[in-house]
């Protein structure tokens, strides 16, 4: 009996042996392993959408002022002498120099075409000025000092909101996205007797309205006459409106 287990034993002694012998010499035996990746197809995605309002706080309006003369010179002097008094006057109601910017000074001849032959007859100015103002108050002062000053145009009149309030009313509107997005995903999953998982990708579609525009002409003359009543701007509301799209796995 012994006799007969001895030749096993000796036998898987030596495989023992052999095999710690070559993984000294050799290092470890090499194993391959198969990597199989699965991606989950079952996806649940619904929308959802949210609204902000509130009433603009900031308001961007462009002045401009063209003047014509025989020279260059001399309608240029005419421009300069109206910007400079804006200028200077926009400041003493408290406008930041750095929200008063030049957005375009431009020169160019006047042409006649009369007898058939082009000549020039004289030159024209322009020059606008890109002017930003809070509180939003303080807009229709500024209007009225550009119009007495002598600006031809006042035009592109934006109500908007400061940096700050705006990313306020962005985040405001996404929470309500998300929120209707998710009680709407989980009413449909009941509905449709559906078991929804965790979410696995979120998207966001922005709809902000650009801001409200006014335009209006500016009489140089009637603005310096007493009578003439004060500007009013009403700003009224700008809204935000965001889209969530949530997508999550089914089981």
């Amino acid at each position: 009996m012994l006799r007969d287990l001895k030749v096993p034993f000796f036998t898987i002694l030596f495989l023992f042996l052999g095999f710690f012998l070559f993984t000294k010499l050799f290092g470890p035996l090499p194993f391959s392993v198969n990597s199989i990746t699965t991606t989950k197809q079952n996806l649940f995605s619904v929308d959802g959408t949210g609204d902000a309002t509130a009433v603009p706080d900031t308001a961007l309006l462009t002045f401009g002022v063209t003047k014509q003369a025989t020279t260059v010179e001399a309608a240029q002097n005419e421009v300069n002498q109206i910007i400079n008094k804006i200028n200077a006057d926009l400041k003493t109601l408290g406008v930041d120099p750095k929200n008063i910017k030049t957005t375009n000074y431009s020169v160019n001849p006047n042409y006649d075409y009369s007898g058939g032959k082009q000549s020039t007859n004289g030159y024209s100015v322009d020059a606008n000025l890109e002017v930003k103002i809070k509180p939003l108050e303080k807009a229709n002062q500024a209007i009225d000092i550009a119009t007495k000053d002598g600006t031809n145009q006042v035009g592109g009149i934006q109500f908007t909101l400061d940096d700050t309030e705006q990313k306020k009313l962005e985040n405001q509107a996404r929470v309500e996205a998300i929120n209707e997005a998710k009680t709407k995903a989980q009413s449909l999953a009941n509905a449709a007797d559906i078991h929804l998982g965790r979410i696995v990708d979120v998207q966001e579609r922005g709809n902000t309205p650009q801001p409200i525009f006014k335009t209006m002409a500016a009489d140089a003359g009637k603005a310096n006459d007493a009578t003439t009543p004060p500007t009013e701007l009403n700003p009224g509301e700008n809204k935000v409106s965001i889209t969530v799209t949530l997508s999550y796995e089914t089981y």
